[in-house]
């Protein structure tokens, strides 16, 4: 069965115009949020009519569901092939820790608008959208798992490790850059040291 980051009905639009669209919308929401963007305004940073944005996304919700859609595929697909890179539990998650501190620094805008605007979306968007979140737990959570079962890991209570792990990766997106930090690859050390404390590593 296609799971919705593999499902070709969830394309989020593949051609150069759609993408242009995407980023444009990902910009306003991000600096305004989405309640008070308008689909005009995003045209208008293009130099489009409101019309020009209709031939790939209908409403404003479909237009906030197809980042949302390419934006929790990107984070579970790099953290997927992130742990798949190592073997150990330590290392896988290390690399996992790692990979999605930085996507969420590197990409903050997009994160910003996929992680907080999120009920806005049409419940069956939502479902869409939470499911793909989950599965991107659950890469943590094997991992976890994986540790404790070979005794590498103590973790004190995994599903509360996972939500830890995953809520502090997601807040980067609401503060990144700062004046402690605005290097996405020292961010991603701490944050690593973080999540092995926390699972009796360190």
């Amino acid at each position: 069965m296609d799971t919705p980051l593999e499902d070709p009905a969830y394309e989020v639009g593949t051609s150069k115009a759609a993408a242009r669209i995407r980023a444009a919308a990902t910009e306003v929401f991000a600096a305004k949020g989405y309640g008070a963007a308008s689909t005009r305004e995003i045209a208008a940073r293009l130099d489009l009519s409101p019309g020009a944005v209709y031939p790939h996304y209908k409403t404003k919700e479909s237009l906030l569901f197809a980042i949302a859609l390419e934006g929790h595929r990107a984070v579970l697909d790099t953290i997927t092939r992130a742990a798949d890179s190592a073997t150990s539990p330590r290392d896988q998650l290390t690399a996992a820790v790692s990979a999605y501190v930085k996507w969420h620094a590197h990409h903050h805008a997009i994160a910003r608008v996929v992680q907080y605007e999120l009920r806005a979306l049409s419940d069956e968007h939502f479902k869409t959208i939470a499911e793909i979140r989950r599965a991107t737990s659950r890469v943590f959570e094997r991992i976890l798992e994986f540790g404790d079962a070979s005794g590498e890991f103590h973790t004190l209570d995994s599903a509360a490790a996972t939500l830890a792990i995953t809520s502090l990766g997601i807040d980067v997106s609401r503060w990144f850059p700062s004046n402690a930090y605005s290097d996405p690859d020292l961010l991603a050390e701490r944050f690593v040291e973080l999540a092995l404390r926390m699972v009796g590593n360190i």
